[in-house]
């Protein structure tokens, strides 16, 4: 088969696109102070609550410029917000390892949370306006999907790589490679094609973008709709991801097979979001159902107290990758060129209110229930997701 003249560009286009986006995620999560950055704070001599405040820090700055910063991008350059964001986090990350002190871990803590406000809501508004630039826009939830696989093995890879690094050069060569990884991060951002015209160009910019992506949701049911259920999907297990090391440890394994076992769940939502794109075909009825088995298996993996129920806990966070993809894609669909990137930030912004409520309940639950039965009682939020979306899509047939 010939492609027509018309069609090399666009084919041409959208390989760029995806090529940077895949290298951008991986490298993006390639940081080789993942696993252990919590051993540098302790061995620094912070206290349990100490740790516990850097990271309420970390949620705070995120909610405070998530939504502000989602303006932004839609008043300037999206793709100048995905290059400054790593080079935070690359500051951040070099304070720790050079400067090690509950200042300098609050200091980059402040940075990190202000690069993923930077980047939410710009990068999927950027690839959703590209990828319908090209007449690809349906393929959106496919991109992403990957995409977000990218950044899982990117995690995966990186979790592999921080021990033997770590037993090399200790804090500082994991440190020196993540400072390295954000560097590549943010050059490979500047590969990003972007062709739509700044509304800061337009009009009054910032302010103008922050009023017309909230009058937007303000006046459209179905959009609202939409905004609300990126939280619902993505707030809980995204929540749990931080205490899945204590659930694998709780099977009575070894502290030596811990990591293994954190790829297998691991592995379960990489696979998940590679299924975004035939899974986008699914209806309302089709994504409560996901839902639904997702929670279900995850009480079910979790409740078992034994390492094979581990399996379950990946299928059911594969689903939930799965549903979160399709919950933005959704979103995306559904919103009009203008405020696209506020819009999405107010559903991340959502997302993290939600994640600081999961903390807090697993927080008090933790106390007097096992980290099996938290995982269970945390998976009820799905199965009433699953059941108003349901009770939508019978309303709406």
């Amino acid at each position: 088969m010939t492609l027509s003249p018309a069609r090399v560009p666009a084919a041409v286009g959208e390989r760029r696109l995806t090529a940077t986006l895949y290298g951008y995620m991986f490298l993006d999560d390639f940081v080789l102070l993942y696993p252990v950055y919590a051993l540098l704070f302790a061995d620094t001599g912070l206290s349990l609550w100490q740790i516990s405040s850097l990271f309420a820090l970390w949620s705070v700055t995120g909610v405070v410029l998530e939504v502000p910063s989602g303006a932004w991008a839609d008043a300037v350059s999206r793709r100048l917000l995905l290059w400054l964001g790593p080079l935070l986090t690359a500051a951040g990350f070099a304070l720790w390892v050079l400067v090690p002190s509950y200042g300098a871990f609050a200091l980059g803590f402040v940075l990190w949370g202000a690069r993923g406000a930077l980047g939410s809501g710009a990068l999927e508004a950027l690839v959703y306006d590209e990828l319908d630039r090209l007449g690809a826009a349906g393929r959106y939830a496919r991109v992403m999907g990957r995409a977000r696989a990218a950044g899982l093995v990117g995690v995966m890879a990186a979790m592999a790589a921080a021990g033997p690094v770590f037993a090399w050069g200790g804090y500082p060569a994991v440190g020196a490679a993540s400072v390295l990884a954000c560097l590549l991060t943010a050059a490979t951002a500047t590969r990003f094609p972007e062709h739509r015209r700044p509304a800061g160009e337009a009009d009054d910019g910032w302010a103008a973008a922050l009023r017309s992506g909230l009058a937007a949701a303000r006046g459209d049911r179905t959009l609202r709709a939409a905004v609300l259920l990126v939280p619902a999907v993505g707030a809980v297990w995204g929540a749990l991801d931080e205490y899945t090391p204590l659930l694998v440890r709780e099977t009575g394994v070894s502290d030596a097979l811990v990591p293994y076992l954190l790829l297998l769940i691991w592995t379960g939502a990489t696979a998940g979001g590679l299924l975004a794109g035939p899974a986008e075909r699914l209806g309302t009825r089709g994504l409560a159902a996901l839902l639904a088995g997702g929670a279900l298996a995850l009480a079910a993996g979790a409740l078992s107290g034994q390492p094979a129920g581990l399996v379950l806990v990946a299928v059911a966070f594969g689903g939930f990758q799965l549903a979160t993809v399709l919950a933005d894609a959704r979103l995306q669909h559904r919103i009009e060129d203008t405020g696209r990137a506020t819009l999405t930030s107010v559903a991340g912004l959502g997302t993290e209110l939600a994640t600081v409520a999961v903390y807090g309940a697993y927080a008090v639950l933790g106390g007097v229930a096992s980290h099996g039965t938290v995982f269970a009682v945390l998976a009820v939020p799905y199965l009433v997701t699953a059941l108003l979306l349901a009770a939508r899509a019978g309303t709406r047939r």
